[in-house]
C-alpha cells in the first residue's frame, strides 16, 4: 500500500543516529542537575553547571534535524492529519504524566502548603491548562511558569508550535528559503541575548516570546543541517561528543554572556549535531546510548515535580554542603529510576496501544 492511509507509510520508523540519541539523554541529565543547582546557587556565576539551561536549545536543534530525517520524505504521503496524530502519540502521554506528577507535588508537598493560598478552581484550571499545553502563568509560588505544574512543558509547547509550522510550511519550502528563515531567526536570537543579557527566558509569562526565538532558530538550523547533508564524518564517538557538549553547560558566566550564549546556540550546537550524525558508537557504548536516548524525554518531563519539593526543603532547612551533595546525587538517581518506571509501565504501553488502535482503524 502506498496511499496516505497506509499503515506502513504512517508507522514506519527509521534507523536512529545512536550517538545523537545518547547526547539527548546526556543533555536531559544536565537539565536535571542544573535545576537542582539553581536552587542552591541563585547567582549563576557560582553554579558549576550554570549554562545547563542551554540543553533546551540543543534539544530544539536536534528536534529539527530528527523531524526532517523522519518525515521530509513521507509527510506528503501520510498527510498532515496523520503527522499530527503521530506527534501527539509520541509526545503527549508524557505531557499528561508530568502534569499529574506536578499536581500531586503541589498538593502533597510536605515542605509547603499551597492549598491554603489558591482556590480549588484556580488549581483545577491550572491543571487543565497543563494537560492541554495552554500557557497560564498565574501561580506566583511557581514563579509564574507558563505551566505551573510542570515547568519544562514550556519547551514542549514550542515544540508543538514548530511541528505545526513544519507541517503547513517548512516541509514544502526549498532549502534556500529555509536558509533565509534561519538567518532571520538568528537575528532574533542575537536580539534576545543582547536585550535580556542571556538566553534563559521562554519559561515564564514575561519571557514568553524569548521561547519563540529559541525554538525558531534551533529547529530551523537542525532542519537545515539535515536538508543540506551537513554531516561531518569523524571518530569522536559518544564519549568525545559528550565532553564537547558538557563544555557548553559548564561554560563560566561573564559580562560577555549576552554574546557567548548566542554563539553557542548559533554555531556550536549545530556543529555538534553535524558531528553526532557523522560518528559511530562503539559496541560497548551502544546500550548506553540506547538507554540514554530512551530515558531522555521521560526524565525531562517527569523530574520537575521533585525539584519544587527540593527547593522548598532547601529554603526551609538550609542543609549543609555534605547533606546537599548527598541529596542531589541520590535525587538524580531517584529521578532517573522514576523516569524509567514511567517510561516502562506507562509511556511505552500507552503509545503502543494508541499506535495499534490507529493501525487497526487504517486497516478496517
Amino acid at each position: 500500500m502506498t496511499t496516505s492511509t497506509s499503515p506502513s507509510t504512517i508507522l514506519q520508523t527509521k534507523q536512529h543516529f545512536k550517538v545523537l540519541d545518547g547526547l539527548r539523554g546526556f543533555a536531559a541529565l544536565a537539565v536535571v542537575i542544573f535545576h537542582f543547582m539553581e536552587w542552591i546557587y541563585t547567582d549563576p556565576s557560582q553554579n558549576f553547571i550554570g549554562h545547563g539551561f542551554l540543553a533546551v536549545d540543543f534539544f530544539f536543534c536536534l528536534s529539527g534535524f530528527v523531524i526532517g530525517y523522519a518525515y521530509d520524505d513521507r509527510i506528503a504521503k501520510m498527510g498532515i492529519r496523520n503527522f499530527f496524530i503521530s506527534r501527539i502519540i509520541r509526545l503527549h502521554p508524557l505531557v499528561i504524566a508530568g502534569s499529574v506528577l506536578g499536581l500531586l507535588a503541589f498538593l502533597l508537598d510536605p515542605f509547603a502548603n499551597y492549598q491554603e493560598l489558591y482556590s480549588n478552581g484556580k488549581i483545577l484550571l491550572t491543571f487543565f491548562c497543563s494537560l492541554f499545553l495552554i500557557p497560564l502563568p498565574v501561580i506566583a509560588d511557581r514563579a509564574f511558569n507558563l505551566f505551573s505544574f510542570n515547568a519544562p512543558a514550556w519547551s514542549l509547547f514550542w515544540e508543538y508550535m514548530a511541528n505545526i509550522v513544519y507541517a503547513f510550511i517548512l516541509y514544502r519550502i526549498s532549502r534556500n528559503y529555509l536558509l533565509i528563515l534561519t538567518l532571520l531567526s538568528a537575528g532574533a536570537i542575537c536580539f534576545v541575548g543582547y536585550s535580556a543579557g542571556n538566553l534563559l527566558g521562554g519559561w515564564s509569562g514575561p519571557t514568553f516570546w524569548d521561547g519563540c526565538a529559541r525554538i525558531s532558530y534551533s529547529f530551523l538550523a537542525g532542519l537545515l543541517i539535515y536538508r543540506s547533508n551537513w554531516i561531518i564524518k569523524n571518530k569522536l564517538g559518544f564519549a568525545g561528543l559528550s565532553l564537547l557538549l558538557l563544555l557548553a553547560f559548564i561554560m563560566p558566566f561573564s559580562k560577555l554572556n549576552w554574546l557567548a550564549e548566542p554563539l553557542i546556540v548559533l554555531f556550536y550546537f549545530p556543529l555538534l549535531i553535524a558531528l553526532g550524525a557523522g560518528t559511530e558508537v562503539t559496541p560497548h557504548l551502544k546500550k548506553i546510548c540506547n538507554f540514554s536516548g530512551n530515558i531522555s524525554y521521560p526524565l525531562y518531563m517527569t523530574h520537575y515535580a521533585a525539584i519544587w519539593m527540593f527547593g522548598n526543603y532547601y529554603t526551609n532547612y538550609k542543609p549543609d554542603t555534605a547533606q546537599l551533595t548527598l541529596i542531589v546525587i541520590l535525587g538524580v538517581i531517584f529521578l532517573v529510576i522514576i523516569a524509567y518506571v514511567v517510561m516502562t509501565f506507562y509511556d511505552i504501553p500507552v503509545r503502543k496501544y494508541l499506535n495499534n488502535k490507529r493501525n487497526q482503524k487504517l486497516l478496517s
